[in-house]
């Protein structure tokens, strides 16, 4: 993962997103609290997990950031690449399959917890961001954050930005 800076970057940024991203969700929701047998397994593994792609940033990880709502408790990542998410996920060295596969003995079937993923494989023709005044986050914590100039700070500007934002350069 990046070394990004901890403070605000003043002024507007743009993402250096370079040939695009896999942005991942990952998560899961409580549906029964008091089975904590049930979700306490997922909630203990995830931070093992993470500590484990942290320390081998030749896996993909490019950057990772939870967020909690209610009973739902998902990860927002970008991975370096579909391939590197996917070779992860099933690698048997790796604490993910051995904690997929207990859940999978242990609760799948139960409706007691719910795990959810989504994976968007993004060019970087479809990416459009804004920062101002922020620290890196999302995208510009996972690569790199230059100032806006006109055009997006990139040269030509994206697909995305031009639908976003539309033919003017309005900030």
């Amino acid at each position: 993962m990046t070394d990004a800076p901890a403070g605000p970057q003043l002024g507007r940024h743009v993402a250096v997103p370079g040939d695009g991203t896999v942005l991942f969700l990952i998560g899961m929701r409580i549906n029964r609290l008091h089975r904590v047998r049930s979700w306490l397994p997922i909630t203990r593994a995830m931070p093992q997990i993470l500590a484990e792609l942290e320390a081998h940033p030749e896996d993909g990880l490019l950057s990772s950031r939870g967020f909690w709502s209610g009973r739902v408790v998902m990860l927002v990542q970008h991975w370096r690449s579909a391939e590197d998410l996917g070779r992860y996920a099933r690698r048997r060295d790796r604490r993910h399959a051995a904690a997929w596969a207990a859940f999978d003995r242990a609760t799948a079937s139960s409706g007691d917890v719910g795990v959810f993923h989504e994976t968007y494989v993004v060019p970087a023709d479809g990416i459009e961001s804004r920062y101002v005044d922020m620290p890196p986050f999302g995208l510009g914590a996972a690569t790199a954050i230059v100032p806006r100039r006109g055009g997006g700070g990139r040269g030509r500007r994206s697909r995305a930005e031009r639908l976003v934002v539309g033919a003017e350069d309005a900030d």
